[in-house]
Formats: C-alpha cells, structure tokens, sequence
C-alpha cells in the first residue's frame, strides 16, 4: 500500500514494543515537563483563554504527527505563532472574549487550510518566498516585541504600556518579585542545569508560595481554569469583511509556521539520513491547525527548542508524541487545579525565557558580510515589524516584497561576460582577469543564466553592442553550457540576433549547448545549417577551433 503510506505516514510507524514505549514515553516526560508551561503561557500571549493553551497541544500535535512524514516535531503552541494571532485581532475584539475565540479560531481554519492546501498539492516550493534574512529580521523584531509586551506582567505591574507611562499603572512589588527571581532561576537552570525540568520546577515552587503566603488575594494569578477535555468548537460567522481582514494574517501565519517547521523537520531528517519530505510535513501542520480550531483554540505550530529536546532526548518514532498527548490529557483531566495560584507574573517570565532564545541580533550583523542587499532586506523587515505593531505581519509581507525584487532584478541583470582563457585553463572573466582575448576579431561571452524572457533583452543589448562597437568583430562565441533553460522569447530574440549576425557576415559559433535548449531552438527553425553557424560539443573542441582564427 505504497500510495496510502504515503498520504497516511504513520502506517509506516514500527508496532509498539515494551522496550520501544518505555523509551519513547521517557523522552515524552521531558518534552511535557517544558511543552505544557509554555503552552499556557503562549496561550496568554494570543489573547486567549489559558486553557486554550493545552487544547492546542493536546489533540492537535497528535492529529500533526499522524500525517507529517517527520515524527518528531513539537506541534503546539509557539511563541511566534501566538504573537501573530495576539496582534493580528487586536481591535477587532476584546482578548480573551468570545469573540476573540471565535475570530482565533477562523485564523487556525484559514492557515491550517493554506497549508493543507499546499501540501496536499505538492507545492511545498512556495515556502521559498521567504528567505532566511526576511524570517531572520522578523523573528528579531518579534522577540523584541514580545518581550516588551510581557514586561509589565513580569515587573508586577497591572495595565498595558500607556497607562505605565502615563503613571495610572498599579505596582505589586510581591508579583515583581515573583517575575523577576522566577526569570533569574530559568535563565540559570538553563546554562548550569540544562537537563533540569527548570521551568516545571520553579512554576510548582511558585504556585506553592503563592497558595501557602495568600497571594491569590493580592495579585493576579491564573485563576481556576476548566478540567476535562476539550469539546467540539463551531465558530459563528464573522462576516466577509471580519473574514477578509483575516486573509492576510493567516497567510502570513502560515508561511511563518511552515518555516519553523521546516527548520526542525530538516534537523531531524538529516540526524535520520533520510530524505525531508516538506509537503507532507505542511499536510501535518494544516491538520494540527484544523484540529486547534475544531478545539475552540488557536492556531498551532512547531517549537524549534521543543522539537530539538524531543529529538535529542532520545524519541525515535511518532509514539513519542502519543505518549505526550497521554500526558497533557491526564494534565487536562486530574492537574489543572494545580495552576490555579501559579502567579502572573511567573507565566510572563516563562514567556521572556523562552523568547530571549530568539533575539540574536548577530545575526543581523552576519547577514552584512554575507550580503548587502539581504543584510538591508533584514534590517527593513525588522524595522516594519515594530513600527507597523500590532498588524506585524505588514513585515514578512514587506520582507518578501523585497526579495522577490531582488530576485526579478537579478534575472533581469543577468550576469555576462567576456570570456578568456586563464592559465590553469579556464574560461573566466576577460577583463576581471586581464586576459587577452581567445582570438583577434572575435567576441567570446557567457552568460550564467537561462535564456528567457527576462534575461532575453540584457543578452541581445549586450551582442549588439560588442558587434556594433567600431572594432572589426567578425566572430562571436556563445559559450552556452550555463544556459539551461529557453522560452518562446529566448527563441525570438536568438532568431534575431543570429539574423542580424548574418546580414553583416559574422559567424556565430556556440559551444556546449544543452540537449534540451538544443532541442527547442532546432523545432523552432533557429539552428539551420549555415556557413555562418558552427557548433561544437565542448569548450576543449571550440578552443581549438577558434585557436585556428589566430593563424
């Protein structure tokens, strides 16, 4: 059953031994002990109910892993993913309302929907529009966003930034001291105790505290949240223009979420030796989406740091994430009590730890000796996504904007050169090089691109200007090994210039031209037989060809 493997992944799971579960349930506790605090704490960055934050890892990264090819990924709520949704509905609702949950939940339909879409139709390529500097730049600008959303939480104070610098905030110093020694611990745990459950530890010390000294009364916790499992949620409609100022966020969700998919699923099929299979991956992160939303919660997508701990803590098949679903399901049926005087503020350090792993702005400066024009197209990325705050998602649009201007301006510029024979017997860049030229009365060139209609009118200027430049050229040499594409325009502007090569009596040659390019100029009449045409094979027996022009 080959082609049912194929679009039900886990059918190729091995069966489920005592040894194997053992070892897979082991790596699932650790992933849990970090998975189930962030997922709460997320759940409050995108304006949710905190319950929501479980629902989106309980159901959907199991529906995600039975039909992704890379089994294990850490579907679930993401830090990223839930500043997306927090931003892109605010104005739109009251956080946390009914109406919030409803408008998330279309956001989860239409992102999971795209990247259903994509996946199911091979179309994984497009996941291209987004380069590594335009994700690198956006995912700065995020972090450093959402660490400045949670610093009023984490230091203890009650009210958003305006009121604070209008001076109408209210101060805990009891919550600040919660905030601040609970973000000490976990940055501290992290870089001397990195094998310790950390962030589990210090949310129980602190929920113990909290119940036993009375700060449920003066501060804010998280409060009782709901036991059991999570029923079936229909949204209400909300109307084409709510649905329409959704379209652009969810695409912007979606083509964020599939990259931090991508980024672990290429990890883990390199450790694997196998090769990634990117669209059924997209298929698993549309169906994990699917699923948070039919859940009543939001959008979900892959954790690089949680992935990386599933992986490395020794997880080896998808059982691994069944047995973290077995978890959070007892988590949701016996242990949400437990949370209930777990304060604010430590829910905010959870986020600032996790997130501060984001803000490398090193990176930035990397991309500088890289690349200019990407260095920039990261730096404007960056600089969209915090002026445009909270509608963020203006800067991966804008990010990739750029760069498909910058690709277009390449294949609109492409690279052509006179070439010359080097020492060591290379054909390299005539003047780059200061080399003569292969022969008198000859104009030898390459061009490293295909012949189409964007590189057409760059190749055609450039050969009537050598010809019509007042040396005595005679010959012209297309040294046409890189050109491995040609369309109908490539064919016309060929057609033309060998025309106007022919009508002033100079002779073209052409070496190493491919089979395919080859092909098409031969059924479009291009390559008659002439005393003006001569082709070669390879650039050995062209050279040698044109070394008898100097004779």
């Amino acid at each position: 059953m080959p082609d049912l493997k194929s679009w039900l992944p886990f059918l190729r799971w091995p069966r489920p031994s005592m040894g194997l579960l053992r070892g897979e349930m082991a790596a699932a506790l650790t992933v849990a002990v970090v998975m189930i605090p962030q997922s709460v704490a997320y759940a409050g960055l995108a304006g949710m109910p905190l319950v929501t934050g479980l629902y989106a890892t309980f159901l959907p990264m199991l529906m995600a892993v039975l039909f992704s090819s890379s089994t294990r990924l850490s579907v679930g709520p993401s830090a990223l993913s839930a500043v997306l949704v927090g931003t892109s509905l605010l104005g739109m609702a009251q956080a946390s309302s009914p109406e919030w949950v409803a408008l998330a939940v279309w956001l989860a339909l239409l992102s999971g929907g795209i990247q259903l879409l994509v996946g199911a139709t091979r179309s994984a390529w497009l996941l291209n529009l987004v380069s590594s500097p335009v994700l690198a730049g956006f995912s700065q600008a995020a972090a450093l966003l959402i660490i400045a959303s949670q610093l009023p939480a984490l230091l203890g104070v009650t009210g958003n930034w305006r009121e604070v610098l209008a001076g109408t905030a209210r101060f805990n110093a009891e919550a600040a001291a919660y905030g601040v020694a609970s973000l000490a611990l976990m940055v501290l745990g992290k870089r001397y105790v990195p094998r310790w459950p950390t962030v589990l530890l210090v949310i129980c010390v602190a929920g113990t505290l909290s119940a036993a000294t009375g700060f449920v009364a003066r501060g804010n916790v998280i409060g009782t949240l709901p036991a059991g499992m999570p029923s079936l949620y229909v949204p209400s409609w909300p109307g084409w223009d709510g649905l329409a100022n959704l379209v652009l966020p969810a695409l912007v969700l979606a083509l964020v979420s599939s990259l931090e998919m991508a980024s672990s699923a290429k990890i883990e099929s390199q450790k694997d030796g196998k090769r990634w299979d990117a669209s059924q991956d997209l298929v698993g992160q549309g169906m994990g989406k699917l699923t948070s939303a039919l859940c009543g919660s939001f959008a979900t997508s892959t954790s690089f740091s949680r992935s990386a701990i599933t992986l490395y803590s020794g997880a080896k098949t998808g059982w691994a994430t069944v047995c973290a679903t077995f978890v959070v399901l007892i988590v949701l049926l016996f242990l949400t009590p437990a949370l209930a005087p777990v304060p604010q503020a430590v829910l905010a350090a959870v986020v600032v730890a996790a997130v501060s792993s984001l803000f490398k702005p090193r990176t930035l400066l990397d991309l500088r000796r890289i690349d200019k024009v990407e260095a920039v197209t990261a730096l404007v990325t960056f600089a969209v996504t915090i002026v445009s705050a909270p509608r963020i998602y203006w800067g991966v649009l804008t990010g990739v904007l750029m760069g498909l201007a910058h690709f277009l301006y390449h294949r609109l510029h492409p690279r052509i050169i006179e070439v010359g024979l080097h020492p060591d017997g290379s054909l390299r860049d005539r003047h780059l090089w200061n080399l003569p030229p292969l022969a008198p009365h000859l104009y030898a060139l390459r061009m490293d691109s295909g012949l189409d209609f964007a590189s057409a009118s760059a190749f055609e200027r450039d050969v009537v200007e050598h010809v019509a430049e007042p040396a005595d050229v005679r010959h012209v040499c297309l040294f046409a090994q890189p050109i491995n594409r040609i369309d109908a325009t490539g064919v016309e502007t060929f057609i033309q210039l060998r025309k106007m090569l022919g009508e002033r009596g100079i002779v073209l040659h052409i070496s190493g031209i491919k089979l395919p390019v080859e092909n098409v100029l031969k059924r479009a009449g291009a390559l008659h037989e002439s005393p003006l045409l001569r082709m070669y094979r390879t650039d050995a027996e062209a050279l040698a060809a044109l070394g008898q022009l100097r004779e």
